[in-house]
């Protein structure tokens, strides 16, 4: 069994002969997250997946990701360390059954989340990361009726923020259901100047005793700004490994699950599928290769386009 050293090694060597780039979501791994090229959050990811000039993208974070980077790059051979990095969200939103749910709304905007396969894109007027949603929203006139999938907790939250009423898919995200606001409590009883901070894809209850919401990026960056030194963490525990790096001096504590498990967190099983192992062996067999038809690419293009067009 080859070491982690071993294998960083190789996927180095792999990635220089071949002209790889390494796209990895800030869930994964700690070892995939140090031999990446670029980590980031979804829209952070989507922009640098535009931007990409290398033959192949290995993209380690969930299929629906890979598939966006192979939208935004239909040229280019896209790659992933395993097909079974899935997502609750994606999963939960089949595009036959949005197509049917939106046959009742003929006159609305579609806005979805990117946490959506390729064919719901298809069926989306403008997609939107939890980075610019607020933004994607604002930029549709407020007369304009508005359905937003597939995350229900996002959208109660945008709906709460924006003021807009919009149709809502119900869709859920399992890891940022998973949060204790009871254990959440107790915690933060034990450690009263912490600041809590949650992803808008948390429940109403979580968001509601949070000091502060915001994407990925934006959790990242609110700890690294903010003058306290202890913060409670409500979003996948993946997140921590930057946000120590980038604070060495700082307590980062994550949100309590309903669960009992080992790290008394939040763990996105799908994330944790891919590992440094399957990286490497991608990266030498070139598999396995995502692929959409031509007209799905088309198609999803546009409402992608239409969010990067907004930053």
């Amino acid at each position: 069994m080859k070491t982690t050293s071993d294998l960083k090694e190789k996927i180095l060597e792999l990635k220089k002969r071949k002209n790889v780039v390494i796209l990895a979501h800030y869930y994964q791994e700690e070892a995939i997250q140090e031999i990446a090229d670029f980590v980031g959050d979804s829209l952070e990811l989507s922009r640098k997946a535009s931007q990409v000039d290398a033959d192949i993208i290995v993209f380690a974070g969930v299929y629906f990701m890979a598939e966006t980077a192979k939208i935004v790059n239909p040229n280019k051979k896209v790659i992933v360390p395993d097909v079974k990095a899935g997502c609750s969200l994606a999963d939960g939103c089949p595009p036959d059954e949005f197509k049917t749910f939106l046959e009742n709304y003929p006159n609305h905007t579609v806005v979805t989340y990117i946490n959506c396969t390729a064919e719901v894109k298809t069926l989306t007027d403008i997609v939107c990361t939890s980075s610019n949603a607020k933004k994607v929203i604002a930029s549709i006139p407020e007369d304009q009726p508005i359905v937003f999938a597939p995350d229900k907790n996002l959208g109660k939250y945008l709906i709460a923020e924006t003021g807009r009423d919009m149709v809502l898919w119900e869709g859920s995200c399992i890891v940022h259901e998973a949060f204790s606001l009871e254990k959440l409590i107790d915690l933060y009883k034990k450690h009263p100047t912490a600041t809590i901070i949650a992803h808008p894809e948390s429940e109403t209850h979580i968001l509601k005793v949070a000091h502060y919401i915001g994407s990925t990026s934006g959790m990242l960056n609110h700890v690294k700004n903010s003058s306290n030194d202890t913060f409670i963490v409500a979003t996948e525990a993946g997140i921590l490994h930057q946000m120590q790096l980038d604070n060495p001096t700082k307590t980062l504590i994550p949100a309590p699950s309903k669960e009992d498990n080992t790290c008394a967190c939040s763990e996105c099983a799908f994330m944790k599928v891919n590992t440094l192992e399957k990286l490497y062996q991608c990266l030498q067999d070139e598999h396995p290769e995502v692929h959409l038809d031509n007209e799905i690419i088309e198609k999803a293009l546009l409402p992608i386009q239409r969010m990067l067009a907004l930053n």
